[in-house]
């Protein structure tokens, strides 16, 4: 989800196994509003929860939240982090030194290469509402350019039991997740989203579907860049129309 109190919101809602379902779309933000508020309205467009997985960031780790998707009949997964600091001590003082490695996973792209690595554990008392699972989640990434590496751990917990999701399984929701949350790093950072000062009527819900149609493209296209696909497109005018088949 990302917005700004105006700007689009969007969530990822999935099936634990295919067929998935893919989240609502953009949701507008009001002026006196946040995400947090606008969690449960937006997920009331959906009719049906029920054993649906939902993943979000840590800003909509809130206990109301897992109350409502409980109450829905669906699961989650979420991180925790600063806004949830007791159940984020409680996480980062398992014994993971003792739980054997349960997944890996190495990518390469945007200049970097990232290596994934899972561990899971069913612990009890955890303290967030019906949570069965604790996750850490350690990722590496080395700067193919410069040789930096940098390393971040990262807590979530589930309340998948280990007989509904294996650690692969959690790995792959939750990678899901991070999917969406870089197809927002692209629009703000390639197009200044964030920066923009579009504010009336429809505009910034318009210009954010223009924009999930342009990286779309590019994507489908094969483009590994947006950035350069964007500014190849802009020497031509044809270019663009080429791309979306209208030529």
């Amino acid at each position: 989800m990302s917005g700004q109190g105006h700007g689009p919101q969007d969530s990822s809602a999935r099936r634990l196994r295919p067929p998935l379902r893919p989240g609502p779309g953009p949701t507008r933000l009001g002026k006196k509003t946040n995400e947090i508020t606008c969690f449960q309205p937006l997920l009331e467009t959906l009719a049906d929860l029920a054993g649906v997985v939902v993943t979000s960031d840590a800003m909509r780790t809130q206990r109301e939240h897992a109350g409502y998707l409980l109450n829905r009949g669906a699961q989650y997964i979420v991180i925790a982090k600063g806004n949830q600091k007791k159940l984020h001590k409680q996480l980062k003082s398992l014994p993971w030194k003792q739980i054997p490695l349960q997944g890996r996973t190495h990518d390469t792209g945007h200049g970097r290469g990232e290596i994934r690595r899972i561990k899971v554990c069913t612990a009890n008392s955890l303290l967030f509402p019906a949570a069965r699972q604790a996750i850490q989640l350690r990722r590496r990434r080395m700067d193919r350019k410069t040789g930096k590496v940098s390393i971040k751990t990262v807590y979530a917990v589930t309340s998948l039991t280990a007989e509904q999701a294996t650690p692969v399984e959690l790995a792959r929701l939750i990678r899901s997740h991070w999917k969406i949350e870089a197809l927002h790093h692209v629009r703000d950072m390639t197009f200044a989203e964030d920066a923009s000062q579009l504010r009336t009527g429809s505009a910034p819900r318009d210009m954010a579907t223009w924009r999930n149609l342009a990286i779309g493209a590019l994507r489908l296209a094969g483009k590994s860049s947006i950035a350069a696909g964007l500014r190849r497109n802009a020497r031509d005018a044809s270019r663009p129309l080429a791309l979306l088949g209208l030529t």
